[in-house]
């Protein structure tokens, strides 16, 4: 598979539930405990403003437009940014999918939407690799996915057979769709793995990390794969990941080695060999310079994924 597909295979992203929101008035909605959450909207009528935690300014959302919030940060909605937020538990009970929740009578703005629950002990850590915010800007594009979201909550309403499947289908191509549109928009100036991906020199050599990643990749080789000098290379992948593309290549070894033990029986021995380690022992080090713990405590702890509680905004 491609990077981005090998990130979300890996968070697992089950659509929770498809749902809208209807406003009137001036109001102010803060949506937090978002971890673990992605979500993906269309705003079907009106304005509002999105902030979103740690990005510097607010964004001015219109009619027609579609984004998606896929790094699980807390954000707020609102008519006006001066007005002080009320939490989304005053007004979202419960969800129903398929349901529309009225906030002061609503009339003034409308959206609809899904919200993924995702799943694994390293969920934060993959979710910290797609971007804040993703605005759908084009017309042709917005229209493509307004398209998928109001299809899916007919599916929703109407629960004919195979409706949930058609769903949550609907749901994940509206989700993959958005981030594969923001990636051909290049790089955006944002420290990050995404950026890089973007980038085509850097995501070629980070897709060569995917596509093999028990390869014994040495930085030349990786440099290679970009069409740049070692030094080049070294420098303007750790400028615009983060980190350097030998700590990439150790910490996406053992994220696929943590999914690994959190879903197989595969022994420690078996997952090292398949991700180029010869020594358990040396396997077991990185894994727990990376992870922060040794494998088998990382397979001890893992628990079974739960959705998140309700309550917590649209959907």
């Amino acid at each position: 598979m491609d990077p981005l597909s090998d990130v979300l295979s890996l968070l697992k992203p089950r659509s929770y539930v498809s749902s809208g929101f209807d406003a009137g008035g001036d109001w102010s909605i803060q949506f937090a405990d978002q971890r673990n959450r992605m979500k993906c909207y269309a705003v079907v009528s009106g304005e509002c403003w999105l902030s979103v935690d740690d990005v510097a300014e607010p964004v001015r959302l219109r009619s027609g437009e579609c984004f998606v919030l896929p790094s699980g940060r807390n954000f707020r909605l609102a008519s006006d940014t001066a007005l002080t937020p009320v939490d989304s538990g005053e007004f979202f009970p419960p969800a129903q999918p398929g349901g529309v929740v009225t906030v002061k009578g609503g009339g003034d703005f409308h959206l609809v939407g899904s919200r993924f629950a995702v799943s694994g002990r390293s969920s934060g850590s993959l979710l910290g690799m797609l971007p804040p915010v993703v605005r759908i800007r084009r017309e042709s594009e917005q229209a493509a996915l307004r398209w998928s979201v109001e299809r899916m909550r007919e599916e929703l309403r109407e629960r004919r057979p195979g409706s949930s499947l058609i769903a949550q289908h609907l749901a994940h191509m509206m989700l993959v769709q958005a981030l594969r549109l923001h990636l051909d928009e290049g790089p955006d100036g944002v420290v990050g793995w995404f950026s890089a991906l973007a980038d085509k020199r850097l995501g070629a050599a980070i897709s060569a990390i995917h596509a093999d990643p028990a390869y014994r990749w040495t930085l030349r080789e990786l440099a290679e794969r970009a069409g740049m000098s070692r030094s080049s290379f070294a420098l303007r992948f750790k400028e615009t990941v983060g980190e350097t593309a030998m700590d990439y290549l150790a910490r996406w070894r053992m994220l696929l080695a943590g999914d690994r033990f959190e879903n197989t029986a595969d022994p420690v021995s078996v997952v090292a060999l398949s991700l180029g380690y010869e020594s358990e022992s040396a396997f077991s080090t990185a894994f727990k310079r990376v992870m922060g713990c040794t494998p088998r405590q990382y397979g001890r702890d893992a628990s079974p994924p739960r959705d998140p509680p309700d309550g917590t905004g649209p959907a």
